[in-house]
């Protein structure tokens, strides 16, 4: 028997090119089989939908939300103050069970603001975290947490791993995910006192659990998950979003700079796609919440249309594994890992 999925609720209001570009890739989604709720401005979503032929057909509805979260706009306060906002509907759906999972590329404060208070954590979950699933040479290596929290303890590194852990080996199907903490050498006596706690915790674990990484092992895939805090996670993020980009423009003036340049382009011309394809943020879709009772999934400000249409179908298919039952038991021996003596 196939399992019956309720639809994705997609946040029309949040992102810089909304409600066109996400209105547009939702449509994307439906075309492809995505049923697909969107939430916002009923008149102005509409409107937007009335620009597309054949949306009557597709397996898209529209929910009210009288209100948006601004980018400006402190999250908690709008979560409180704001309630019938676009993130907090769509948070709605999910808990009501009218959505499987939810996307908006709005505030992502505000995102995750609106998951804690909806939809609330798993039991002894402290912090959730953001996950980025990166563009390794093999595998989809995960790196977290991605700017959720900026200060973090030992036990969050702990938790973020145990999380992570579940995710690559439910959502992303690796059978005995492999576990690493982001540092500054792989020797033991590296890192910090943050790093070098929730290490020594960590070796406790049934985990595969191999130690330190470094920034360059980031994209190998040699590592499923990476777990650091969220400062150094973002930071860690905008610089291989900006040497891809400097890459990529190197490459363009490199190919038109002869004629021999421009012919062997043309002749690399889809190995190239391919690799663009393979680095392509929006291949990606968004970044999953992590230690919610939901499935929530934050895209870019700058999602375009197949950026959502993307993130859209990695919800559906994140939803249908019920990761998120297995959370509150992977993350409950932290504490006690943490507090057991040193081994000498």
């Amino acid at each position: 028997m196939v399992e019956h999925v309720a639809p994705v609720a997609v946040d029309a209001m949040g992102g810089d090119h909304a409600p066109e570009a996400i209105v547009r890739g939702a449509v994307d989604a439906a075309r492809r089989g995505e049923a697909v709720v969107l939430v916002g401005a009923e008149a102005v979503v509409r409107a937007e939908l009335a620009r597309h032929p054949g949306t009557d057909a597709l397996p898209i509805t529209v929910r009210n939300a009288t209100e948006v979260v601004d980018f400006h706009d402190h999250p908690g306060q709008a979560m409180r103050r704001k309630r019938d906002n676009s993130i907090r509907v769509c948070f709605d759906l999910v808990e009501a069970g009218e959505a499987c999972g939810m996307v908006s590329a709005g505030n992502s404060g505000a995102v995750m603001a609106g998951a804690i208070f909806v939809l609330g954590r798993p039991k002894g979950v402290e912090r959730p975290a953001i996950v980025s699933v990166l563009p390794g040479l093999s595998g989809a290596p995960l790196l977290l947490d991605m700017g959720a929290n900026v200060d973090c303890k030992p036990i969050h590194l702990v938790q973020f791993a145990l999380m992570g852990e579940v995710y690559a080996r439910r959502v992303l199907g690796v059978a005995r995910p492999t576990v690493a903490i982001l540092s500054n050498g792989e020797e033991e006596s590296k890192g910090t006192e943050l790093t070098r706690a929730a290490a020594a915790a960590l070796r406790r674990t049934a985990l595969d659990f191999r130690g330190y990484c470094e920034g360059r092992d980031l994209l190998t895939g040699d590592f499923d998950v990476i777990v650091t805090d969220g400062f150094t996670g973002n930071v860690a993020l905008k610089t291989m979003e900006g040497t891809a980009r400097v890459v990529g423009e190197l490459l363009k003036r490199q190919l038109r700079s002869s004629v021999l340049s421009a012919l062997g382009g043309l002749l690399a011309r889809r190995s190239l796609e391919g690799m663009k394809r393979r680095m392509d943020w929006r291949e990606v879709g968004g970044a999953p919440l992590l230690g919610v009772n939901g499935v929530g999934f934050i895209s870019h400000g700058r999602s375009d249309a197949l950026a959502i249409a993307n993130a859209v179908r990695r919800v559906r298919q994140a939803a249908t594994t019920h990761f998120v039952d297995e959370i509150a038991a992977a993350v409950a021996p932290a504490e006690a890992l943490l507090a057991a003596p040193q081994e000498p």
